[in-house]
């Protein structure tokens, strides 16, 4: 399988998620299987030009070779203000922010060229019905690829998306979703072949230290960056979400290219609303020839979706460990 992934990564960065980072382990640990041949940086998670440096970095102290360009630095129409505010705040709490204490940030480098969206619609519409794109931050580069590229949406494989919300308490939206919800509209609306991870089935997954240290039990330079990046977040999960550990959100749509028998999945029409100050950004899912409960939204320009549902943690964690293991 021919792969792009587009992505957000934090791992090394205090208060930041590292489940794009885990995503692109096994992606990068099942070769030939799996075939990375770029990865995309966006604005999300982190900034672009943190992402940027975090993707690098993992591949130096892993010692794999993808090339790495730099995308969007804001949303399409979003205000980066308020979300940047909230994404980058410093850690409060003094116990918290040593948890990164002993874990070097990772190294500023260079820009490449070309531009994240020219790289992703250029690869794709060359090799129309071969390149599967990994969508796991915002889609603000893949909504910029259908607009330079029209032919993208049918040229692309499958959209693998990691977004969305719709029944997960104290959730009105999902980051990926609220930081760009006129790129998330745009690319749902494309008329591609999409699969969804939504947080209703990424928050049934759960890695805890345990978990941690039995997956990265091979002395491999990847298991060792993931060991040391993933430690803290899980840490700060725990103190921060009450959790007994941390959800791995992106991790799931590489699994699932892996094995999808992984998760169930079932088929609706999907959508994200643009207006309203709280639900701006929200989405919404009805089945193919069902009532639309949701006013004021047009009619989806796209196919239906295939929307994951249910995930076996057990199962995802063993797929996990036994990549990790071949590479």
């Amino acid at each position: 399988m021919r792969l792009i992934i587009d992505c957000d990564p934090g791992n090394g960065v205090p208060g930041a998620n590292v489940d794009d980072g885990l995503a692109l382990a096994l992606a990068l640990a099942v070769k030939p299987q799996l075939q990375l041949e770029l990865i995309s940086i966006v604005a999300g998670n982190t900034p672009r030009e943190v992402g940027f440096a975090v993707a690098t970095d993992l591949l130096a102290q892993s010692g794999y070779q993808v090339p790495v360009a730099l995308g969007a630095a804001r949303a399409l129409s979003e205000p980066p203000e308020p979300w940047r505010a909230h994404l980058d705040r410093p850690i409060a709490d003094p116990k918290l922010a040593a948890l990164w204490r002993d874990l070097p940030a990772p190294s500023q480098a260079n820009a490449p060229t070309p531009d994240a969206a020219i790289a992703i619609g250029e690869l794709i519409c060359r090799h129309p019905g071969e390149i599967t794109l990994a969508a796991i931050g915002p889609l603000t580069n893949v909504a910029h690829a259908m607009q330079l590229y029209p032919q993208m949406a049918q040229a692309v494989k499958e959209i693998v998306i990691m977004g969305g919300v719709f029944n997960v308490d104290g959730y009105i939206k999902d980051t990926n979703f609220g930081l760009d919800p006129e790129a998330a509209r745009l690319v749902l609306n494309s008329g591609a072949t999409i699969t969804l991870a939504p947080l209703d089935v990424t928050t049934q997954t759960m890695l805890t230290q345990a978990d941690l240290a039995t997956l990265t039990q091979p002395d491999t330079p990847l298991c060792r960056y993931l060991r040391a990046t993933t430690q803290p977040w899980i840490d700060y999960s725990r103190h921060t979400r009450r959790l007994p550990g941390c959800w791995i959100h992106d991790a799931l749509v590489i699994a699932w290219l892996l094995e999808p028998q992984l998760v169930t999945t079932e088929m609706f029409h999907v959508d994200v609303a643009l207006e309203g100050a709280l639900t701006r950004g929200s989405s919404r899912r009805w089945r193919p020839g069902g009532l639309r409960l949701t006013v004021g939204m047009p009619p989806p320009q796209g196919k239906p979706v295939r929307i994951m549902q249910q995930v076996d943690n057990t199962r995802l964690l063993a797929l996990i460990g036994a990549t990790l293991a071949r590479g």
